[in-house]
Order: structure tokens, then C-alpha cells, then sequence
């Protein structure tokens, strides 16, 4: 979000993700046709401080490159500086543990790539493998990524591109909406599920 299309530093969000942006505070200016433009740093930066201001830990400058595995159930991931990652040098990670993990890295999922390249697993999927992203259709792909934000393993969530590239649909355009109703959608989720556990 924060190059907006092509770096011109505007997003544009449908009608129903303007809900969000204005329970944040973003300030967003009508364009067409149930549509909106929004500035990508103030959104991303009011999204980032709201979130620090409600309690959300966010560890900079760090790579997941793998993780835990406890009885077919992801538990957790395996961290190391993204500077070690970039030099290659052999330096042992740090794991942490965790009820939920969810993969938001967008068009190359990594968190489900690792988990599948590593582990002969299946996934919830219709191939039981990430099926892959298709082509540009903006307005399909916001559709499913409604859709396709949920868990894909247990213990193993997705959303945002990482949903629609796990799932095998369209790839979105500088249209925001979704995004920002997927990550709301994954999060009651995982609500839900972490109720579900006590």
C-alpha cells in the first residue's frame, strides 16, 4: 500500500472499505462510481500508529524463514534478522511460539510457500498445494479475497493477496477495499478461533 499505483501515492478504496478507512481517521476524497481516493503514507502510517496505540507488538527488519510444526499443526514460525538473510550468513534464528499464524505477504505467500515446500502437508485447497494467482480482474479478485481469507492448515491463516494467490484467484489492481476488509475478516476469525480454544 505504500507505493499506491505506481507510486503516485494514491490508493483508491470501493465504497465498502471506506468504512474502515474512516474508522480510522484516514481521510479519503470521493472519485466515481462508489469509489475513493486516499493517501497511501497517511494510510499506512494511521494504520501502523493505531495499531501500536492498541497493543500490536510490530518487529522491524525481521524474515520468517520457517516454521514450527507441532502434530500437523503450524505452532509458531522461525525469525532471523532480514539483514543475516540478505548477507547469507549462517546464523542460528529465534523460534516463537503461537496459537494462530497468519500469512499477509501478499502475491508470493512465503509463509505457506515454506510450509509447503518443507513438509509433505496438504492444504485446504482444492490441490491440496498453493493452486496459484491468476492474471489482473480487479473486481473478481476483491470479491475473493472475501472469500479466500481463512485458514488454509491447521493453526495457519490467510488473507490479502496471499489468500487469492493460495486459493488460485485473480490478481487485484491499486484497489484497496479488500485488502483492508480481508485483514478485519482474518482477524475475527482468529477471534473466533482463539474463543473457540479456552
Amino acid at each position: 500500500m505504500w507505493g499506491g499505483g505506481m507510486m503516485f501515492n494514491e490508493i483508491v478504496v470501493q465504497e465498502e472499505g471506506k468504512r474502515i478507512l474512516d474508522e480510522f481517521g484516514i481521510r479519503s476524497q470521493p472519485y466515481a462510481n462508489g469509489y475513493h481516493t486516499a493517501d497511501s503514507i497517511e494510510a499506512i502510517s494511521t494504520l501502523c500508529s493505531k495499531a501500536l496505540q492498541s497493543g500490536v507488538a510490530i518487529f522491524n527488519l525481521i524474515s520468517a524463514e520457517d516454521l514450527l510444526l507441532r502434530e500437523n499443526r503450524v505452532a509458531g514460525l522461525v525469525l532471523n534478522w532480514t539483514a543475516v538473510e540478505m548477507a547469507n550468513l549462517h546464523v542460528d534464528p529465534l523460534t516463537i511460539q503461537s496459537k494462530l499464524v497468519v500469512d499477509a505477504t501478499g502475491h508470493a505467500t512465503e509463509v505457506v510457500s515454506i510450509l509447503q515446500k518443507k513438509n509433505d502437508i496438504k492444504l485446504f485447497t482444492e490441490t491440496g498445494k498453493i493452486v496459484g494467482e491468476k492474471s489482473l480482474w480487479a473486481e473478481a479478485a476483491e470479491r475473493d479475497t472475501m472469500s479466500n481469507t481463512k485458514e488454509v492448515f491447521p493453526g495457519l491463516y490467510v488473507c490479502g493477496m496471499a489468500a487469492n494467490a493460495t486459493f488460485g484467484s485473480y490478481r487485484m489492481g491499486p484497489i484497496f477495499g479488500g485488502m483492508l476488509l480481508s485483514g478485519e475478516k482474518v482477524a475475527s476469525l482468529i477471534i473466533e478461533a482463539l474463543r473457540r480454544s479456552k
